[in-house]
């Protein structure tokens, strides 16, 4: 069976909500990416099978296939290539690298690019649906998935899903304390700063033209979230985002400081197999090893990355012992230290270069980014083994092991 190898990989900056990014339409930043991959590649963009893109919010500008239109926009990809959009939830563009990396393996097609792009800043987190209930179109939520699910409901006392209430059950069932999490979101800022500082971002990034807060044009080469000084102080001191109606928990353990930043930001990585490298005459920087997804409890919501990892492990034959690094959203801080305990994992190894906390989490753009991140990083320490895990609403999670091609040769 052919393989799936990763020729480039890169990413936008993140920008906070009404940040440097804000002027951008979606498609454009989409757009951006594409171009981007396509000339760093140094391939012609005719070669290219299909654009998969992940986007979770795809309303207003990022209806109407935004893949289909950031090929449209883009100035490197011919009208001659379709796009497809992709939405499962947080893992949206991982899962776009999971059906490209599916149709080269396959041999229906030899060249795509996964990507993913989300402007939060226009297009608000649940917009869509709030859109669509005030128009009177109804709301994602039957009357027999609450039937179904309303005995996990009511012991925790929710009326409905919630990813807030999630992380706090998550915290609880891996005996995660506040301080642990203070801890490792100050961590997270403080490797995100050194990573950006000692210049690890800069071969990822790709500059862009950004406003900033005076209406001035800026060039925006730096994650925009980071935020230097974060101390335990300072996160102690900030109240929980939801209280807990149960449980005798006065108080929640979850703040604004443990949770991922909302973020403006796109990224793209070009898949090939054998036949697509020969055709286009490049190398691949790393091999995609192992694919995997999960299902888990949606009341809990985002402890699915555990299941989908042990499932990309065995798949592969491996075990947490061979992976040199790992990279999990940190949505909320519960997620990746919860992970970590389920799997005995190394924290020395896990968001390394900081994550979602400091860098912004860009939604269906994230898979994509953290991706390109770790395929940067991973040549950079000469690793040979790297897995990337995403949770995602409803339950639900994306895992991938890669494995590195040392001298970018089969």
């Amino acid at each position: 069976m052919p393989g799936a190898y990763i020729v480039e990989c890169v990413r936008t900056a993140g920008g906070k909500k009404n940040g440097r990014l804000s002027k951008w339409h979606p498609i454009s930043l989409g757009a951006a990416v594409l171009d981007a991959v396509v000339e760093r590649s140094g391939i012609d963009g005719k070669h290219i099978d299909d654009v998969i893109v992940g986007c979770v919010s795809q309303g207003g500008g990022q209806a109407g296939n935004i893949a289909r239109n950031m090929v449209l926009s883009s100035s490197k990809v011919p009208e001659s290539v379709p796009g497809t959009s992709v939405d499962r939830q947080c893992g949206s563009s991982q899962q776009a690298i999971h059906f490209a990396a599916q149709a080269v393996m396959s041999g229906v097609q030899d060249v795509v690019i996964a990507a993913g792009v989300e402007h939060m800043t226009s297009v608000p987190i649940g917009s869509n649906v709030a859109d669509g209930f005030k128009a009177g179109h109804g709301v994602p939520m039957d009357d027999s998935i609450k039937g179904k699910y309303g005995a996990r409901l009511e012991e925790r006392g929710q009326r409905m899903f919630s990813q807030f209430e999630g992380a706090e059950i998550l915290a609880e069932k891996y005996n995660i304390t506040r301080k642990e999490m203070d801890a490792f979101a100050v961590a997270s800022h403080a490797k995100a700063l050194s990573a950006t500082e000692k210049g690890y971002f800069k071969k990822e990034i790709i500059p862009l033209k950004g406003t900033d807060k005076n209406g001035n044009t800026v060039i925006h080469d730096k994650d925009e979230g980071i935020r230097p000084g974060t101390n335990m102080a300072a996160l102690a001191k900030l109240p929980s985002m939801k209280k807990l109606q149960s449980g005798g928990k006065l108080d929640g353990m979850i703040t604004a400081g443990l949770s991922s930043q909302i973020c403006d930001g796109a990224a793209a990585i070009l898949i090939c197999n054998e036949e697509g490298l020969k055709k286009l005459g490049v190398r691949p920087r790393a091999k995609i090893v192992s694919l995997a997804l999960a299902g888990d409890d949606p009341v809990m919501m985002l402890g699915g990355p555990i299941p989908a990892t042990q499932s990309a492990l065995q798949k592969a034959g491996l075990s947490m012992k061979d992976m040199d690094i790992y990279e999990v959203n940190e949505a909320f801080c519960s997620v990746p230290l919860a992970w970590a305990k389920a799997l005995d994992a190394d924290l020395d190894k896990l968001n390394v270069n900081g994550g979602a906390m400091a860098l912004g989490h860009p939604l269906g753009g994230t898979g994509a980014k953290l991706m390109t991140t770790l395929v940067h990083e991973m040549e950079r320490r000469g690793s040979r083994y790297g897995v990337q895990a995403i949770c995602e609403g409803g339950g639900t999670a994306n895992a991938t092991i890669l494995e590195l091609i040392p001298g970018s040769k089969l």
